[in-house]
């Protein structure tokens, strides 16, 4: 087995705010996550691992939910979410569900492809290249209902592979790479826990617990590590940072509470995740 894998999930804006204040928290209390064997990045994962693996402090991460930097517009509108909703819950088996998705996605009238692109760009900043530290990024073929997963092995830029992530369907278009079209990685499993399987060690920083619709939760699959012999420690938020967060992830005026109350929630869980990550 390899030693340590950091896994980061999706949650949008607002869960991504929480996620950049559990970073710094857990930075400032020394313990070294840019130093993982493998980081995996599912969505806003994806952007905060590649920001962090490509030299990114965590502080500065959180200091920009602070100070309102890295501003993501993305209006959802009640039917969208409503034609969300009825596609990824129209299944029981979670193949259906997400080929429900795939199917909504691809028919849906949202914005050109290259605004994801040039939103998904202005966040990674002038990181553009893979980082020598092993990075993987998750999305969904549209057209299948697939997972894949993006490294710096894969014939895609660092930009086509979190963009792909991100692209949230319904709500923004499935987005053409290497000939495909593909949509966040969160569609089905908010985290992708299942990917760090064969490390020793695995932290789980997960805004989102579960995925809409029938699929494993973060829970589920960090137990099912267990269970191979992986000590698994799975972060999400707590009651306080769930208050801070609200229920709207794309709620930019919330972003500032989230990574407040991620940060506290890590100063508080720092002791035990230090033990598991350096222990």
């Amino acid at each position: 087995m390899s030693d340590t894998a950091l896994v980061l999930g999706g949650g949008g804006p607002v869960g991504g705010a929480w996620l950049t204040g559990v970073l710094a928290g857990l930075t400032a209390a020394g313990i070294d996550l840019a130093g993982a064997d493998v980081v995996i990045g599912t969505s806003a994962g994806a952007v905060f691992g590649s920001r962090l693996l490509g030299g990114v402090p965590a502080a500065d991460l959180y200091q920009r939910q602070l100070s309102g930097a890295d501003a993501v517009h993305l209006p959802v509108t009640a039917r969208q979410t409503a034609r969300f909703l009825w596609a990824a819950l129209g299944s029981r088996r979670p193949q259906q569900s997400v080929e429900r998705l795939a199917r909504a996605a691809l028919r849906a009238r949202t914005c050109p492809e290259a605004e994801v692109f040039d939103t998904v760009g202005a966040l990674l900043g002038d990181i553009r290249d893979w980082p020598e530290r092993e990075l993987r990024i998750t999305a969904i073929d549209a057209e299948t209902g697939r997972l894949e997963v993006f490294d710096s092995h894969s014939e895609v830029t660092l930009l086509e592979a979190v963009a792909a992530s991100c692209a949230v369907p319904v709500v923004w278009p499935p987005v053409t790479v290497a000939g495909r079209r593909w949509m966040d990685g969160g569609s089905r499993s908010t985290a992708n826990l299942q990917l760090a399987r064969g490390y020793r060690r695995v932290l789980a920083i997960v805004p989102l617990p579960q995925a809409v619709g029938p699929h494993p939760s973060a829970s589920r699959q960090a137990a099912e590590l267990s269970d191979d012999g992986t000590r698994v420690a799975l972060l999400s938020p707590d009651r306080a940072a769930r208050r801070a967060m609200g229920r709207n992830m794309t709620d930019e005026t919330r972003r500032p509470a989230a990574a407040r109350a991620g940060h506290a929630q890590a100063d508080a869980l720092a002791p035990s995740v230090a033990e598991l990550w350096q222990g």
